[in-house]
């Protein structure tokens, strides 16, 4: 039984091939850019997803992320940003590791077969202030 059982899992990791994915976009917040937002790519899971990147958004709040994962069946991809728009002076200075949250699925035509991407996922403007219904302390 134990042979089956590692038969399997080489066969897994055997067929498993090498996805990437690559996204970019702009972050705002109350129509101004948001600098040092931190946004974070992800390959979805049943359990637990994978971080494949993280990154802050510049002066301008650009980002672009990119990342590759070996993955059965290949992955699915969302990105993840954590932000402080629209939220009181007095909660920001008190409960510093909270943010809101906001999360896009990538469509699975961005994602690429090998390690580098062939097209980036234009995210396009992103208004901080409408993504203030989840919040998150743990940034996952």
């Amino acid at each position: 039984m134990l042979r089956f059982l590692a038969l399997g899992a080489v066969l897994c990791v055997c067929w498993a091939r090498e996805d990437s994915v690559a996204v970019e976009g702009v972050l705002k917040c109350d129509g101004q850019p948001a600098s040092g937002v931190l946004v974070k790519l992800y390959e979805r899971d049943s359990l637990f997803d994978d971080k494949l990147a993280s990154v802050k958004t510049d002066s301008r709040g650009h980002f672009r992320l990119q990342g590759r994962q070996a993955e059965w069946g290949g992955i699915k991809t969302k990105f993840n940003f954590y932000h402080k728009c629209g939220t009181l002076p007095l909660l920001k200075r008190f409960v510093p590791t909270c943010t809101f949250k906001g999360s896009f699925n990538i469509p699975d035509r961005y994602v690429s077969h090998g390690g580098s991407p062939s097209q980036v996922y234009d995210a396009q403007t992103i208004e901080l202030s409408l993504y203030t219904k989840d919040t998150d302390c743990l940034h996952r």
